[in-house]
């Protein structure tokens, strides 16, 4: 193997004797690279131009100048720990050898060997070695993808033009990145601290800023404010920040981390609105003092102006919230996407990691935890994806009477004795075209918002009513079902209505919701074809409705047949992605299954290896690829060889209009169980 950033040859320095020679020899018949180095200097270069280990005699280094050498494995990065086999003399070893002791302290990752020795004894620590060096260069490739992540978060910061910044308690110590402090008018290269921020604050905001940080601090809960600042040559802007707290493990606040950005412009229309209002009261109040005869004349021509005023900003305030709105659904759907590749690999090497690791309780307690984190990112990328409509569904003709009454039990025992649950569902309704599953799930997150609307109890009402499409909902004309969850509760203001939808917006307190609630049933409806419809009065309740297409054929009844479940078999199964991280770590899953892989990374190259006539069982295939997407990869392999099974994907509906393939498909992020079964079924 030659040199290069990832080679496993192994490199010998023994210029005594044979052992060389020798142990050349052993490796190379064990179809391992290996290079002999006359000298020490030819080693270090050598080990610069990449290699798997080196094997050193303890002679040739007992009075040498190692400086250089541990030069270069101190200097190595963190990802590196370059392992060294040391030859020795019989009963030359750390246990017995003081010098040998301090010469391994110095090399750091070495293993030793004393002569004479077995061949297989050498072998071994050798294959050993190199597959530990194999290891290194896959976490090597790890944090790259890691950086490049990274890198794209400050890019999707910097597209939001957010500044982003962290206070560390209690030190108030202040980490501002270079946008941050523009919006405090100082330059990048400028020292930006705590104290700096605080003496920016305009005065008359100061008391204000104070109260909300205070009260931050001291729940754990979020910081929010928009506030005045005064930047050095004495302008004033507006500054919004946000910032979440990061606790310590016994419950303090460690930081606050958030994001900033320049509002200015946005509150300078604001003013300048008001103002207008302003002056177009003064000029009407002016004109009835002109004359009586034309107090009529002018009070007409005033509220003509209102009119026209109100119905300008209504306009502009629903294009502004449509284009804003369509920007983070675009943004949040992408990074979800990418979020749910990322998980994807993260949950797999876990998974395997799981297997194989000793049975130390701790460890698996690790483990654990790092699973259950990756799969609550996974449910919170399924909603962030709802939001962005572009979530998997299967909608199909459901019976929502049958489906209402059926979660009848489950909504009762999760709104609690003292909230009273009606059900007004007539016995003949339509069916409709939804997704049953995230239908239930949308059903009982209104249900749940409306029991948190009530903390002193009340009742909960769900009717379904037939609907029309009207000019409101602007929907296709048609016919449509209206399913409602109705609350006696609390009710919403027109401010916290207007803004309900948004995702991340909660009108809960503190740590009692994501404000993802609402946006992913917003989402849902959408992408079935329908719409939802929130209507609130204080102190009165909220109704929050489903508007939802009538199905154009009957629902699927489901046969109650049990299916026995047979024991899958090994197969040999082509398996086709471009992500190298998820195709590591699924590659590998399905080797621990049993199965036989032959991975590609193109639809291209896919189909080379069908039209080759090697045996393959069942491709499994990513949709988004370049150069050529999963469904067509299937329609043309369906050409060449029309039973061989197919397995879509995927980690949301990107799927075109109109697709002719009906293909099974799996969910990005899978487990290896859900692989496993996935398979078991279309094995049998």
């Amino acid at each position: 193997m030659r040199p290069g950033d990832t080679s496993e040859r192994s490199l010998i320095l023994a210029p005594t004797g044979r052992d060389a020679n020798v142990a050349a020899s052993l490796i190379r018949e064990a179809g391992i690279a290996a290079d002999v180095c006359a000298d020490l200097d030819a080693l270090v270069r050598e080990m610069a131009a990449g290699a798997g280990l080196a094997i050193i005699a303890n002679e040739a280094v007992k009075t040498a100048d190692l400086r250089s050498l541990v030069r270069w494995l101190n200097d190595q990065p963190s990802w590196s720990d370059f392992p060294i086999v040391l030859l020795t003399r019989q009963g030359g070893g750390p246990e017995r050898n003081p010098d040998a002791m301090r010469l391994g302290q110095a090399l750091g990752n070495v293993t030793f060997i004393e002569r004479p020795f077995h061949p297989t004894t050498l072998v071994s620590v050798v294959g050993s070695a190199i597959r530990g060096r194999r290891r290194q260069y896959q976490s090597r490739a790890i944090l790259e993808t890691l950086t490049e992540s990274e890198g794209l978060l400050q890019t999707a910061l910097s597209a939001g033009r957010l500044g982003a910044l962290e206070l560390h308690l209690p030190s108030l110590r202040l980490e501002a990145s270079h946008t941050c402090k523009l919006f405090f008018g100082r330059r990048p290269e400028q020292e930006f601290s705590y104290q700096d921020l605080l003496e920016s604050v305009h005065p008359d905001d100061r008391a204000r800023r104070q109260t909300v940080f205070d009260r931050a601090v001291a729940s754990g809960g979020d910081y929010s404010i928009e506030y005045r600042n005064v930047w050095p040559d004495c302008s004033q802007h507006w500054v919004d920040i946000r910032a979440r707290a990061v606790l310590r493990p016994d419950g303090s606040v460690r930081s606050l981390v958030g994001v900033c950005s320049d509002i200015t412009a946005r509150k300078v229309a604001e003013i300048e609105r008001e103002n207008l209002l302003a002056q177009l009261a003064a000029e009407r109040t002016a004109l009835a003092e002109l004359t009586a005869t034309l107090e009529q004349r002018v009070e007409q021509r005033t509220a003509d102006l209102m009119t026209e005023v109100a119905a300008r900003e209504k306009a502009q305030d629903q294009l502004r919230q449509a284009q804003k709105m369509e920007t983070i659904g675009q943004l949040t759907g992408g990074v979800a996407h990418d979020f749910n590749n990322l998980l994807m690999a993260v949950m797999g090497n876990l998974d395997l990691l799981r297997k194989r690791i000793p049975d130390d309780p701790r460890l698996r307690r690790l483990i654990d935890g790092a699973l259950q984190g990756a799969e609550r990112g996974a449910s919170l990328t399924q909603r962030l994806l709802a939001f962005a409509r572009q979530q998997d569904l299967r909608a199909e003709a459901v019976d929502l009477g049958t489906l209402i009454r059926g979660m009848s039990d489950l909504l009762e025992r999760s709104l609690g004795p003292r909230v009273e649950l009606r059900l007004d569902v007539p016995d003949r309704v339509p069916p409709a075209r939804v997704d049953s599953n995230q239908l239930e799930l949308a059903i009982l997150n209104l249900a749940i918002n409306a029991r948190d609307a009530m903390p002193d109890g009340g009742s909960i009402e769900i009717r379904i009513r037939d609907d029309q499409a009207d000019e409101e909902a602007r929907l296709p004309p048609g016919q449509y079902l209206a399913l409602s969850v109705i609350d006696t509760g609390e009710g919403m203001s027109a401010e916290t209505l207007k803004r309900a939808v948004e995702p991340f917006f909660s009108s809960k307190p503190v740590g009692k919701g994501t404000g993802l609630g609402l946006s992913m049933v917003h989402g849902l409806a959408v992408q079935l074809g329908g719409a939802l419809q929130l209507s609130s009065e204080v102190g009165v309740g909220t109704t929050a409705t489903l508007i939802l297409p009538v199905a154009t054929q009957l629902p699927k009844v489901e046969a109650s047949i049990p299916v026995r479940r047979q024991a899958g078999r090994s197969a040999v199964i082509l398996f086709v992605d471009d992500d190298p991280l998820i195709a590591m770590s699924t590659t590998e899953m399905l080797e621990d299954l049993g199965h036989r892989v032959i991975g590609v990374s193109s639809g291209l190259h896919a189909l080379d290896i069908i039209r080759s006539g090697q045996k393959i069982d069942l491709m499994v295939t990513d949709h988004v690829m370049p150069g050529m997407t999963g469904l067509e990869l299937a329609a043309a392999s369906r050409q060449l060889r029309p039973t061989l099974p197919i397995l879509l994907a995927t980690g949301y509906a990107e799927l075109p209009e109109g697709t002719q393939l009906d293909l099974p498909r799996l969910a990005k992020p899978y487990h290896q169980d859900q692989l496993r079964d996935r398979l078991d079924q279309m094995l049998r």
